[in-house]
């Protein structure tokens, strides 16, 4: 009995350590991981694809090339002809900001009556002075700074290494993805392999639901979202929708900020009504089909990730780790959250719940 017990001791040192090395080494190397996590992700993503043409009797290695070659044919015109639009409507923006913000002051001027009115020593003209002076600065700044962060290509994120590193990390990936799951399972622990394989199984249920669903849910509301904003004519309609879209992965946070932003520019923008009742109902379509289609059919009920566990670790995750936090924070959430779920249930089977 003292013997199993120091076993079972030295067992968790050995895991614990191990955790510790992998979180201090990542923690080290997060500057360098990017494009390596980029590529893992993307070859976690298209593995099932890739799959099902090797069951239909192709090779690996073919499938792994024919993949990655749709989805370059199919992406890159699309990210080219995104870009192309998102360029142009920043020009269109940057050289609308005058016009904006004086639309704005105009439509203001009753609020400003009134607070003269309410507050006779407050002087209305330097108000709006400022606000014209240093929101036409901000605004055009901004404007510029995305403008150039666009048409260099997003340089924020090392284009460099994700353009040479992660295709390749990609890959090789996809092409030994049964390879790297075969290893890995030869050397778990074979009393507790089994337990092991029941909480993996349980973990990629989880990521498949989410990170392929949710990114089917992000890809297709943001699309819904900028065509809907261009077709009423929204200034950065395009740009707005998209980043709505993108962002929703993180519960209410994409549409609040979508429509507050597309809201805020229809308002400088519009001069009548119905035009920004348009705005408006893009958004409450956008949320109707997300909640009543796109959620339920793409993600499904059984994912297990609350919202207020994903918003948290999508936080602790950018703190920590910048960009590189948030693309592992949900996955590490999942696999925390089964991890959890399987010690509280042995915990409950244990003597120290039962009081044996």
């Amino acid at each position: 009995m003292v013997e199993n017990q120091k076993k079972i001791s030295h067992n968790w040192v050995f895991w614990l350590a191990l955790f510790v090395f992998f979180c201090v080494s990542v923690y080290v190397l997060r500057s360098v991981l990017l494009p390596f996590v980029a590529g893992i992700i993307i070859g976690y993503l298209l593995d099932p694809l890739t799959s099902k043409f090797e069951k239909w009797g192709m090779n690996r290695t073919l499938a792994t090339i024919l993949v990655m070659t749709l989805v370059v044919l199919i992406l890159f015109p699309l990210l080219v002809l995104l870009i192309g639009v998102i360029d142009e409507q920043l020009g269109q923006f940057i050289a609308s900001v005058p016009a904006y913000l004086s639309a704005f002051l105009k439509k203001a001027e009753p609020f400003f009556a009134e607070l003269q009115e309410r507050f006779p020593g407050l002087e209305a003209d330097k108000i709006k002075l400022y606000i014209r002076s240093n929101m036409a600065n901000g605004l055009k700044l901004v404007g510029s700074i995305l403008r150039s962060v666009i048409t260099s290509g997003f340089a924020f994120f090392n284009v460099l290494s994700l353009l040479l590193i992660t295709p390749v990390v990609a890959f090789y990936m996809l092409r030994d993805w049964d390879k790297f799951v075969s290893k890995v399972d030869s050397l778990l622990p074979q009393q507790s392999k089994e337990s092991i394989e029941t909480q993996a199984r349980e973990i990629d249920t989880i990521l498949a639901g989410f990170i392929r669903g949710q990114l089917s849910v992000c890809v297709l509301l943001g699309s819904f979202y900028a065509l809907g904003l261009y077709i009423v004519g929204l200034d950065l309609g395009v740009l707005v929708g998209f980043i709505a879209g993108i962002i929703s992965f993180i519960p209410y946070v994409g549409t609040i900020t979508g429509f507050v932003i597309s809201m805020a520019i229809a308002f400088a923008q519009f001069d009548n009504l119905p035009q920004i009742l348009q705005v408006v109902a893009v958004f409450a379509v956008g949320q109707f089909l997300e909640g009543n289609f796109l959620t339920p059919k793409l993600v499904g009920d059984s994912v297990g990730l609350h919202p207020v566990w994903v918003m948290f670790a999508l936080l602790a995750g950018g703190v920590l780790l910048g960009f590189l936090g948030l693309m592992i924070a949900v996955p590490v959430a999942a696999i925390i959250g089964v991890l959890l779920r399987h010690a509280i249930e042995n915990y409950k089977k244990s003597s120290l719940y039962l009081e044996d």
